[in-house]
């Protein structure tokens, strides 16, 4: 059976914006995809809150992406979903746009060098929005998060087309919540997967 890894933060994990759970496995984007593969494929999921793609996060290696990663990449995929970026925005962190490309490319390098012939997906996060600085995350992203976020799209075009990799971009699809400007409803977890499900 084909084995699908989806590597990411709190919205591969499936954080809920109304209570800060995780939704369940027929709610969550991963669970979803799942059950629109039927048996054809493994799905493995890989998703932690507030874990970061390059960043050092002072919550330690399983939530930052660099550290993370060669853990899963000991074993084999023929499918790699990357979903990971946004909390690098964070004002804590506060990347330009060279750290930015920068951190990224690393991790789809480590992912080529490990498993050359691993189909990589790429999803371009979805645009912080201005409900953020009302949420729980206001002390963790500013408007500069929010500017920020709204320049990294072409990064991950650029990343994607170098690296051979299929690109999806969030922001064409779905929409951050209303409660957090950041995390997603059901609703938005069911289209990313009916997204995905289209570039198997």
């Amino acid at each position: 059976m084909k084995k699908i890894l989806c590597f990411g933060d709190s919205n591969t994990f499936g954080y809920n914006p109304h209570n800060g759970s995780r939704y369940n496995e027929n709610s969550r984007w991963t669970g979803i995809l799942k059950n629109l593969c039927k048996n054809n494929y493994e799905i493995i999921e890989a998703g932690c809150n507030n874990r970061t793609a390059f960043s050092n996060n002072p919550d330690g290696i399983e939530f930052t992406g660099y550290m993370i990663l060669p853990k899963y990449l000991k074993d084999f995929y023929d499918t790699i979903i990357f979903a990971i970026g946004i909390n690098d925005l964070q004002k804590f962190y506060n990347p330009i746009s060279e750290e930015f490309e920068t951190g990224i490319e690393k991790l789809i390098k480590m992912i080529k060098e490990s498993l050359p012939n691993c189909n990589i997906i790429i999803l371009s996060p979805s645009h912080i929005t201005e409900n953020i600085l009302n949420s729980n995350f206001r002390f963790m992203f500013n408007q500069t998060s929010i500017e920020k976020s709204k320049q990294i799209t072409p990064i991950y075009e650029k990343i994607a087309k170098k690296y051979n990799c299929k690109l999806l971009d969030l922001n064409k699809i779905v929409t951050p919540s209303e409660i957090d400007g950041l995390h997603y409803e059901i609703e938005e977890h069911k289209k990313i997967a009916e997204s995905i499900i289209t570039l198997l």
